[in-house]
């Protein structure tokens, strides 16, 4: 699937829920789910009824490239929407947690946690959510509307997702100078293999999530592996 090939994401879904009275609507990804090392991350995406239609990129033998999930852009496409979109939302914002906090709670407390930062550094109070996937991990107290695949559906939610991936990408650039041999730049910290060859050799970083089962095939650092508290939260330590 191309992101110029007519399957972009619409407003469909937003002005349902204008329709039915709410007046700021935001759209939630997250981005760093499955990596092994950094962060989660989460980018809620602001818009109010009489939003123009998002920003559209020249493409190749012109051919226009709209807004849609991160995973279906170039590298470039996803650095010129993210540089647009902030002059097109009303707002947006960026929530994370920590690999350090993941170990602490699990991933879907961690999760929650990264999404009600963003959502409550927001300009406004949203007045409903489009929140990408078939589960509500928000646990209220917004109204949540959950739609599978909504980054590829949904412009907020695309808006998000485009977001939330150029902001860790960065970071996770960033945290590559201090640890090259583990080349985060390029896998922003999922298992690439020269991310577990470099694992293998020198260990995790302080950046690795170490209550993940991965240590478990390295004999010579499983003793780093961590065992979450099964009361510290509510989260899951299985990759998802």
């Amino acid at each position: 699937m191309r992101a110029d090939d007519g399957r972009a994401a619409d407003d469909r879904i937003e002005r349902e829920l204008y329709g039915s009275g709410a007046v700021w609507v935001a759209g939630v990804d997250e981005v760093g789910r499955g990596a092994w090392a950094g962060p989660v991350v989460v980018c809620a995406a602001l818009a109010a009824p009489g939003c123009p239609p998002p920003p559209v990129l020249p493409g190749r033998g012109g051919r226009p490239v709209r807004l849609t999930d991160s995973k279906l852009l170039s590298e470039a496409h996803r650095a010129a929407f993210a540089e647009a979109l902030p002059d097109w939302l009303a707002g947006h914002a960026i929530g994370e947690s920590s690999a350090a906090e993941i170990d602490e709670v699990g991933m879907t407390e961690a999760l929650r946690r990264a999404a009600r930062r963003a959502l409550d550094a927001l300009p406004h109070r949203p007045d409903a959510i489009i929140l990408d996937g078939g589960h509500d991990f928000l646990r209220g107290p917004w109204r949540v509307r959950c739609e599978v695949k909504a980054d590829r559906r949904s412009v907020t939610v695309a808006a998000a997702s485009v977001l939330a991936k150029v902001y860790r990408d960065g970071l996770m650039a960033g945290l590559a100078a201090r640890h090259p041999e583990f080349a985060f730049d390029d896998n922003a910290g999922y298992p690439a293999p020269e991310h577990q060859r470099a694992l293998a050799a020198l260990g995790p970083t302080p950046y690795h999530r170490l209550s993940w089962s991965y240590l478990d095939d390295l004999p010579q650092w499983r003793h780093l592996r961590r065992h979450r508290d099964p009361l510290a939260g509510t989260g899951q330590m299985s990759l998802l």
